[in-house]
């Protein structure tokens, strides 16, 4: 536990209503009774005026104590609520650290809330989530990573590896039994459900992912199919220019949008096709480098001559793991036109027909359907990457336990194990911490 005192306003100044300065550390309570002019006590709402050092009051409002353990960052915990001038909350500042406390670093109290125990890393991280969700399903799914939804998962599955690696390494010791007296079949099974568990975990995390950082979809197709259009459709404004000549888009359109609660960083581009002139090669150019980063393709092609779009991007899509073709300007077809092959939407971005179902489909792909997506819970970059280096790791241990080698597949589960621990700061954790809290707001 912390030796010193720090101090944050934990609301921003300036955003009207309640502002809260928030003090941890052993000194806490001593500050407060010195600003207050009392002691307070835990877990009791106290009115009081908050004064400076001649006794003048600096503002008026209610303070709360919070005993260690039993708080938030796992020390004694003091919030002074008052109102929210920018002015009066300085001020409240500069009074606390004159008594001893210094200037919380952003993240501090929830790095100290990790360091003392009351939460683990991927909870710790789940708290910069919830302060920045878009929506509300994105504050949903970071909640339940607050909550401890991800960590049980992550701690069950090392509890396996921990039993698989004893069963394993216990075994080593025999190695003039052939281990199928040992248990080998029992230990390959529990090998195989743990192999299953993590693939499972892994596909969560990864939709978890794309819940909190949005998926990174790339608008592409022939020139003059719609893809501005659709874009603006997609974002409810004006943000592309639309006109009737071919080869109108020539530079990336960035546009961050939010469907049905999911989030996409939406990139529209230039019309790939054969020839053009030197600027508008070059945004094709552009256009086939951002496909090359694309998680998502949404492909426009024009309704009424959707094979000819086809063959002109098909070469393009070429590693882009998702692929979604639009035919687009379906208010212009005549009746009794072709439907399009199964998996793929008719709309018109321009009448809004067909665009509910492609809200639907966008939402599919980045958080899944049903009410299963809506039990996920938020997760990282960094966790999507230990989960698939775990993963690699386990396909090791099962190539090696085929074999019969032992020590091989003991040091790939031990691998895994450690894998997992970067996940929750429980094995080897100090060298995420500064670059994780760093990016939280001062007094979180």
């Amino acid at each position: 536990m912390a030796t010193d005192t720090i101090v944050a306003v934990a609301t921003p100044p300036g955003s009207g209503g309640v502002g809260i300065v928030r003090l941890s550390g052993p000194a806490a309570p001593g500050i407060a009774a010195a600003i207050c002019g009392r002691d307070l006590q835990p877990r009791q709402a106290h009115h009081a005026r908050f004064l400076d050092a001649a006794g003048e009051p600096i503002d008026d409002g209610i303070a709360l104590r919070f005993a260690a353990p039993a708080s938030y960052t796992g020390e004694d915990v003091v919030e002074l609520q008052g109102h929210g001038n920018p002015v009066l909350l300085q001020a409240l500042v500069a009074r606390c650290c004159a008594l001893g406390a210094r200037m919380a670093r952003p993240g501090e109290f929830t790095e100290r809330a990790f360091l003392n125990g009351r939460l683990d890393l991927a909870q710790a991280e789940a708290v910069a989530d919830l302060v920045a969700a878009g929506d509300l399903t994105a504050a949903r799914a970071a909640r339940r990573s607050l909550d401890g939804e991800f960590s049980r998962r992550v701690d069950a599955l090392a509890e396996d590896l921990v039993a698989i690696r004893v069963h394993a390494e216990a075994a080593i010791d025999f190695a003039d039994e052939p281990l199928e007296t040992l248990g080998g079949a029992a230990l390959a099974a529990r090998l195989g459900r743990a192999r299953d568990d993590l693939a499972a975990l892994l596909a969560a995390a990864d939709r978890g992912r794309r819940l909190r950082d949005g998926l990174h979809a790339v608008i592409v197709g022939p020139p003059n199919a719609g893809k501005s259009s659709l874009l603006n459709a997609l974002a409810g404004s004006d943000r592309a220019i639309v006109t009737d000549v071919a080869g109108t888009t020539r530079d990336l359109l960035r546009e961050t949008v939010h469907v049905d609660g999911a989030e996409l960083a939406l990139v529209d581009t230039a019309g790939l096709r054969a020839g053009g002139d030197a600027i508008e090669r070059e945004g094709m150019r552009r256009a086939r480098g951002e496909l090359a980063r694309a998680e998502l393709a949404i492909v426009v092609l024009d309704a009424r001559d959707p094979e000819a779009g086809r063959a002109a991007v098909a070469s393009d899509l070429a590693g882009v793991p998702r692929v979604l073709w639009l035919h687009n300007k379906s208010d212009l077809l005549p009746p009794g036109a072709p439907v399009p092959p199964a998996g793929e939407l008719r709309v018109s971005a321009t009448r809004g027909q067909g665009m509910e179902a492609l809200h639907a489909r966008l939402r599919t792909l980045v958080v899944g359907e049903g009410a299963a997506a809506e039990g996920e819970f938020t997760a990282r970059a960094r966790h999507v990457d230990a989960l698939g280096r775990a993963a690699a790791h386990l396909e090791a241990a099962a190539s090696a336990l085929g074999i019969e080698a032992l020590e091989l597949a003991a040091d790939s589960l031990r691998d895994a194990h450690y894998d997992l621990g970067d996940i929750s700061g429980r094995i080897g954790a100090d060298a995420l911490l500064g670059h994780i809290f760093s990016s939280f707001c001062i007094g979180k």
